[in-house]
């Protein structure tokens, strides 16, 4: 049976970093191999923040299979579609944002994975699989165990419900959203506040002690070292908006400081 290897789940059990291209402003295929040419194991597409269709996320997801760039996907909302038909599309891995609680993730987890874990609904000819016809017994097995699934703590209540969130079986990586948190804090922008050390030694030690992933989002300065040093190793390195305009702008007052 033919199965498209998750590479970052497999990053991050090993215990290694695995870092993420966020997919706001590409609309092409192209994004997945440049993202894995310059050094990224996988695809943030984000369908909380961009105006992206889910024809393109699609376009993108099965781009990333064949790169190799683990194409996973935030989703808008809590609803079970928004979730579970960019994983029948192809995606290796859903973001849910703005998780509270533990009964919240179990939400997220049963909209994600097949039974006897979740109870998504079965599909047929998956892109993770290469589209073989394979038994569905097989099928839920492998996919699920190939799937990734992310919550978002971005509020003081999901700090403080960290370990009964950690604790939700099906539940691979717990991903700080750094600027809503800070935002929930009153504390936009602060991202070197005592407050906001103490959520990620909070949700650091939740992981650990539930056998999970620590992420970090929405820090992109030299303080990321201070946070994968604490432990943070689902890492979303920066957005393809982002990337763009910082080396736009890098040429341009190069050029135009040329003296004539």
């Amino acid at each position: 049976m033919a199965v498209i290897k998750n590479v970052t789940k497999e990053k991050l059990k090993a215990g290694e970093i695995a870092m993420g291209l966020g997919v706001r402003l590409a609309r092409g295929v192209e994004i997945a191999k440049v993202a894995k040419v310059c050094g990224f194991d996988w695809l943030f597409i984000d369908m909380e923040h961009s105006p992206l269709s889910l024809e393109t996320v699609a376009d993108i997801t099965v781009a990333g299979l064949d790169a190799g760039c683990t194409p996973i996907v935030r989703a808008s909302s809590h609803l079970h579609h928004h979730a579970s038909r960019p994983l029948d599309a192809g995606a290796q891995g859903i973001v849910v944002p703005h998780i509270e609680d533990a009964d919240e993730a179990h939400q997220v987890v049963n909209q994600c994975l097949y039974p006897p874990i979740g109870h998504r609904s079965l599909a047929g000819g998956a892109a993770i699989l290469e589209y073989g016809a394979v038994p569905m017994a097989e099928a839920a097995r492998v996919i699920n165990d190939n799937l990734l699934v992310t919550v978002m703590l971005e509020s003081p209540t999901a700090i403080a419900n960290a370990d009964a969130i950690a604790a939700v079986d099906g539940v691979d990586v717990l991903l700080i959203g750094t600027n809503d948190l800070c935002a929930e804090m009153g504390i936009p922008g602060q991202y070197e506040h005592d407050d906001v050390v103490a959520a990620y030694d909070t949700m650091i030690s939740a992981c650990r002690n539930n056998g999970k992933h620590p992420g970090m989002g929405g820090i992109y300065s030299g303080l990321m070292e201070r946070y994968i040093k604490m432990g943070a190793r689902f890492v979303l390195g920066g957005s393809d908006l982002s990337f763009l305009m910082t080396a736009a702008k890098q040429r341009s007052e190069f050029l135009n400081g040329i003296d004539l």
